[in-house]
């Protein structure tokens, strides 16, 4: 069986509805969130179970690193798991176009997701969807509340409310006023300029601008965030330029900094770490009643092996993963990773409810460099790490950094040609 389109019912088959099976199914999957095996285990497999008597199901993961060469030596030898947990946009996309995971287009339960939440399990023009989509993760500040409280500081709605906290905190000098290193290098660009920079780009209009060649890494919306960034250095603390991002978890985590530059994943990792109340911020906005733009980036997603023996039950599980009691379950064992079908979850954990409202004050877009943009050498993703870090050191100016991500973008990219 290829990729081609199943014509694939929501639930599954009436004897899957019953769970009139002569024997059982087993549905196996291919991960490589080996740190989620507990919660397969102990909390979602048993779910979908007790509701789908019949087929049985097991999570198997590879250790991250070494996911994509497992997964591939699998598929080619005819011996992956009936369903593939997907990494977003390329590494998925080569998968589908190799004809390893199905359109899942016609399935009803994919209308349970926004176009945002597919974009990273579709083809280039969107025509075919061929992961389920799992969970994102998304951008913004967390805070000390503490430190917050201490000083008088007010959550910041504005750049200027921000810079101004950011003084505040600096001439009081109990705290480093915001932890966040440049020796790694990806998070100045993953926790700073793909963090503000929606709100200057207008998220999903910007970004599809740039990738139809409608706009271009010189145009102000592209380079105003560096010259924001370039502001942050003040406020990092001594040292920041050697400061890994270890360094910076354990900054904030022992209270010694005010403010983290961050994305949701922390939540889990400070909620165990952190004795103090912590609270979040999303991107400040650059003037008071703009409408603002969260980085609400697509993370995990869950497909179908075009070669299964057992199309029917996978669908029933995909069906099910889109539903709203594997988003509950999911939300709440690992808060942070939030999940995107269209349905709202109870999430339980403060900091991830605070975090996941933002979707409905802001706009949601995900990381502009992600799809499509970086396929090419140079890497525009690499490429935005360095820029980012030089913006930060002022090594650069805005229009600099534009200029030379411009032209390596032009040198491979036709729509910028």
């Amino acid at each position: 069986m290829k990729n081609g389109s199943l014509k694939l019912a929501l639930i599954g088959t009436t004897l899957m509805a019953t769970g009139a099976y002569a024997e059982d199914v087993t549905l196996t999957i291919e991960s490589w969130r080996n740190d989620d095996l507990a919660l397969w285990q102990e909390q979602i497999i048993p779910a979908f179970e007790a509701k789908h008597p019949g087929i049985k199901v097991k999570f198997t993961p590879s250790a991250p690193a070494e996911y994509n060469a497992v997964l591939n030596s699998k598929l080619d030898a005819g011996s992956a798991g009936d369903l593939i947990t997907c990494r977003p946009f390329d590494a998925s996309l080569a998968l589908y176009e190799a004809g390893h995971l199905t359109d899942l287009s016609s399935v009803e339960a994919m209308s349970n997701f926004s176009d945002v939440a597919k974009s990273a399990w579709q083809t280039d023009d969107g025509s075919v969807s061929f992961c389920v989509p799992m969970a994102s993760v998304i951008h913004g500040f967390i805070y000390n509340k503490d430190a917050f409280a201490e000083l008088g500081i007010e959550v910041p709605a504005t750049e200027d409310e921000f810079f101004a906290a950011l003084d505040k905190i600096r001439e009081d000098g109990t705290y480093v006023p915001m932890a966040m290193g440049t020796n790694d290098q990806w998070e100045a660009a993953t926790m700073g300029y793909n963090n503000i920079g929606p709100n200057y780009w207008k998220g999903e209009e910007g970004r599809q601008a740039l990738i139809a060649g409608e706009q271009k890494l010189t145009d102000e919306a592209w380079t105003a965030p560096y010259a924001t960034l370039a502001r942050w250095g003040e406020y990092l603390g001594d040292g920041y330029e050697a400061q890994t991002y270890p360094d910076s978890q354990n900054i904030f985590t022992l209270g010694r900094a005010a403010i983290y530059p961050a994305g949701s994943w922390e939540i889990s990792g400070f909620n165990t770490q952190a004795d103090f109340e912590m609270g979040a911020f999303k991107p400040p906005v650059r003037n008071a009643g703009d409408t603002c733009y969260i980085s609400d980036h697509t993370d995990i997603g869950i497909g179908m092996n075009a070669a299964t023996e057992h199309p029917e039950a996978a669908e029933t599980f995909l069906a099910w993963v889109a539903s709203p009691e594997f988003a509950e379950i999911f939300g709440n064992a690992l808060p942070g990773f939030f999940p995107l079908s269209n349905t709202p979850v109870e999430l339980q954990d403060p900091l991830a409810k605070e975090i996941v409202g933002w979707r409905d004050e802001c706009e949601s877009t995900i990381r502009s460099t992600y799809q499509i943009l970086s396929r090419g050498t140079p890497n525009l993703e690499n490429e935005t790490w360095g820029a980012s870090v030089a913006a930060i050191k002022g090594t650069s100016t805005p229009e600099e950094l534009g200029t030379e991500l411009q032209k390596g973008l032009s040198s491979w990219y036709a729509p910028h040609q």
